[in-house]
């Protein structure tokens, strides 16, 4: 995302509290000056805390991590937003030599809840070579975030995909046979489950390429056929409608 469009993203969204009085206008432009939108790693260079929410893309990552660990202080903390990619391996990509734990160590997932002004929940979720101070450090900036944590072990998917996801999946394999329309499968689960929204909404709101690519990792990492992608929902990011952030999804914007 490039600055201008990151600056417009902010804005809205800061507009969106303020006009449901979330909160106030000068609360909002205390948030807006505090924010220094970027497009280099490099300015990186003195944060405490840097969480990457790039695409599910694990070469992306890893790729990022590697630079990051030799652009921010030795102190700082590295988090991912990953939701479903072994975060033992991106800290591995923070060194060349296994026993040095430097790097690896300050590694750590801060997994955000969708949508992330909205929901209180995020998952934070240790490598094999996480430290004790990186998770409680952590731990008191969800609590600060007014965020409620939920621990997870390094697992394909962790916890909240890992029941999530296949939810989301069954739902476009009810669509894609017929089972009900867009709109049945969504009203019968918000209005008989008592969730915000139904998952094919939800689907769209968390991005239906992001989907597919969590899908894709549950399905290689455990083998376990029940994982394997809908049908529907690899061909719906074949031609572009990935949900939201497209116009386009199981509904349009």
């Amino acid at each position: 995302m490039n600055r201008p469009c990151a600056n417009a993203s902010v804005e809205k969204l800061l507009a969106k509290d303020v006009a449901k009085e979330r909160i106030t206008q000068e609360n909002a432009d205390k948030v807006r000056s505090m924010l220094t939108p970027t497009t280099k790693l490099e300015d990186l260079s003195s944060s405490d805390f840097i969480i990457e929410a790039v695409p599910e893309i694990p070469d992306l990552k890893t790729s990022i991590f590697s630079k990051l660990v030799n652009i921010a202080p030795a102190h700082a903390i590295l988090a991912t937003n990953t939701s479903s990619i072994s975060i033992t391996r991106i800290a591995a990509a923070t060194t060349e030599d296994p026993k040095d734990l430097s790097g690896p160590s300050r590694v750590i997932s801060t997994h955000f809840m969708n949508p992330v002004p909205v929901q209180k929940g995020v998952e934070i979720i240790t490598g094999l070579q996480t430290s004790q101070d990186t998770i409680d450090t952590s731990l008191e900036l969800m609590k600060r975030m007014g965020k409620i944590a939920a621990r997870s072990t390094d697992s394909p998917g962790f916890l909240a995909n890992r029941i999530l996801m296949p939810y989301i999946n069954e739902a476009i394999s009810c669509l894609e046979n017929g089972i009900g329309t867009r709109e049945d499968i969504d009203s019968i689960m918000k209005y008989g489950t008592n969730v915000p929204m139904g998952p094919l909404t939800l689907a769209d709101f968390i991005g239906i390429d992001t989907c597919l690519a969590i899908m894709n990792v549950l399905h290689q990492e455990t083998g376990d056929s029940k994982y394997r992608p809908a049908g529907l929902l690899k061909r719906m990011v074949d031609a572009g409608w990935v949900g939201k952030k497209a116009g386009k999804g199981f509904y349009d914007y």
